[in-house]
């Protein structure tokens, strides 16, 4: 049975964490001590664009902006993918084209499945 639990190879990487964490806990240290404070009404006031808040701030948002911002994110992956095509077309081939073809039919497919269903309405 070897005498410690500890394997060496790992012993950098707990000096390097524990070397991490006290210079996070002292940097946030050294700020709470040196740091004024001098709290007053404006300043402890939830900041909102500058106009005042008219209402609790964790009023919940609609799904619909939730499904119009994965919609965003999911068609601006896709159209990702077709950089890397466009640049490798001279050595990918007609095989290549074709799979791109199908690729951009089945993305012009749901982009009108989702413009039929509504998702892409701001305001309904």
């Amino acid at each position: 049975m070897p005498e410690t639990f500890l394997p060496e190879s790992y012993l950098p990487i707990l000096i390097f964490l524990i070397i991490a964490t006290g210079f996070a806990a002292g940097t946030l240290a050294v700020g709470w001590v040196l740091r004024p404070s001098r709290p007053y009404a404006e300043k402890r006031s939830p900041y909102e664009s500058g106009n005042p808040p008219f209402s609790d701030a964790r009023q919940p948002f609609p799904v619909r902006y939730y499904i119009i911002a994965m919609l965003f994110v999911i068609f601006d992956i896709e159209a990702v993918f077709l950089y890397p095509w466009a640049v490798a077309y001279n050595k990918i081939g007609l095989y290549a084209l074709i799979e791109m073809i199908i690729f951009i039919i089945i993305l012009f497919a749901g982009y009108i499945y989702a413009w039929g269903k509504g998702a892409l309405e701001w305001e309904s």
